[in-house]
């Protein structure tokens, strides 16, 4: 049993006792009406931390003072700067240090770990992927099907969902591999299903694809920074993930990758660049291409400083959080909103995300029983009053109360919106 209520004074008192209070502070809250927006869309696009523009001010004032120089002799110098990330991240996805970096963009490094784990063969063609998968997802994995010489049609295996609202259970996952997996060269599935939030078992993916010789990957862009991750103790062969959502670090931020420790060695084929190249060696400019061991061998070209900048800024309010309080306050939080919904507003709305807190994270996707009109028309007063969501197509709107920034007066707020809805629109 629960000790929630339904009041404004019980949901202050919460956010008083809150250990994580002082982090909302750390942030930009986007206004409205004289106050602060109810900001519910990290999922999406995190919140600026406050300290980014004195991180990007840094690095101009070496560029407009040192110029080529700062690559040596800067505050932080660029030579080296993407490893000031490292740790951190690591920390946040439960990897080593060796095992993350943080480079290009998610659909970038997604082709890039293609190129070294999708090795088809003609017994072994096919990848497995869910059904619904973002656009990214599906558009990459179709597109190296027909770069290999195969056809999507065949080639390309979707798990359809088979539980209520689009949910996918581990069942079926099961029994997809168990079917496909002989013929199976790549399993990509993601950590968190955009559409319905749905969280899925990493590890156990993970056991399951290599009991059939499987090479298995994850897109983690809705789970980084969201969920306490382990990713090296899961197993997974790579991963990757952007870092705007919940990581905080801006617009087209720079993404992050993970390449399990076993596959550090140098033979591994990959689409190699000179970033890529032995560290100790790099400036030597020979010829011959000898990887870093680690992720690091994947890189291509040197990193964006001035957008690694909005990162490191944030990663340090993740290590100062920490990820265990983090998620604590993430499940109480969320199961807040549940509670909020169901008690108030169960003949109005459904919610597709499920019940069960180890397979959901920070977001609810929700469904107006009405349909789709009356969603679009819910979404639409939800922005007037200034509750920030998102819509994903065809008819669920996403909200995602953010540990690092939310409170409980935000659910209780968000929910009040919809109810003076309900009335009006009965």
């Amino acid at each position: 049993m629960n000790d929630f209520e339904a009041t404004r004074a019980w949901a202050e008192t919460q956010d008083a006792a809150d250990p994580l209070r002082s982090f909302r502070d750390a942030f930009h809250i986007p206004p409205h009406d004289g106050g602060d927006a109810l900001y519910f869309c990290g999922n999406s696009l995190g919140l600026q931390p406050k300290t980014v523009r004195a991180a990007i001010d840094a690095e101009l004032a070496d560029w407009s003072e040192l110029a080529v120089e700062a690559h040596f002799r800067g505050r932080s110098p660029w030579m080296h700067y993407h490893e000031y990330v490292r740790d951190a991240m690591a920390e946040v996805v439960g990897a080593q240090p060796h095992e993350v970096v943080a480079m290009n963009s998610l659909g970038v490094n997604l082709h890039l770990m293609m190129v070294s784990f999708y090795r088809p063969t003609a017994e072994r063609p096919a990848i497995l992927m869910e059904a619904g998968a973002f656009p990214t997802d599906r558009y990459a994995l179709e597109s190296q099907v027909r770069f290999h010489g195969y056809d999507p049609s065949h080639d390309l295996i979707e798990i359809a969902p088979d539980g209520p609202g689009g949910i996918l259970s581990m069942d079926a996952i099961e029994r997809a591999i168990a079917e496909h997996g002989h013929r199976v060269a790549l399993i990509l599935l993601p950590g968190v299903q955009y559409r319905t939030g749905q969280v899925f078992d990493l590890a156990h993916i993970v056991q399951l694809g290599h009991a059939q010789g499987c090479v298995v990957g994850f897109d983690l862009a809705h789970a980084v920074g969201n969920l306490p991750l382990a990713l090296h103790d899961s197993g997974a062969d790579f991963a990757v993930w952007c870092t705007y959502k919940y990581l905080n670090a801006g617009p087209g931020a720079v993404a992050g990758a993970f390449v399990h420790e076993r596959h550090a060695r140098a033979e591994l084929p990959r689409f190699a660049g000179w970033w890529g190249h032995d560290k100790a060696t790099r400036f030597q400019m020979g010829p011959q291409f000898v990887p870093t061991p680690g992720a690091d061998g994947w890189q291509l070209s040197n990193p964006p400083i001035l957008a690694l900048a909005p990162l490191r800024a944030s990663l340090e309010l993740f290590t100062q959080a920490g990820m265990a309080r983090l998620a604590a306050k993430s499940r109480r939080l969320t199961a807040y909103l549940d509670w909020l919904i169901r008690t108030r507003l169960d003949d109005t709305l459904d919610i597709v995300t499920p019940n069960d807190p180890a397979q959901r994270g920070a977001q609810l996707s929700i469904r107006v029983r009405a349909g789709r009109d009356a969603g679009r028309a819910l979404f639409t007063h939800l922005e007037r009053h200034g509750v920030i969501g998102d819509w994903r197509e065809p008819d669920v709107i996403r909200l995602s109360p953010t540990p690092l920034y939310n409170r409980y007066l935000d659910c209780l707020g968000a929910v009040d919106t919809i109810a003076s809805w309900q009335a009006t629109s009965a």
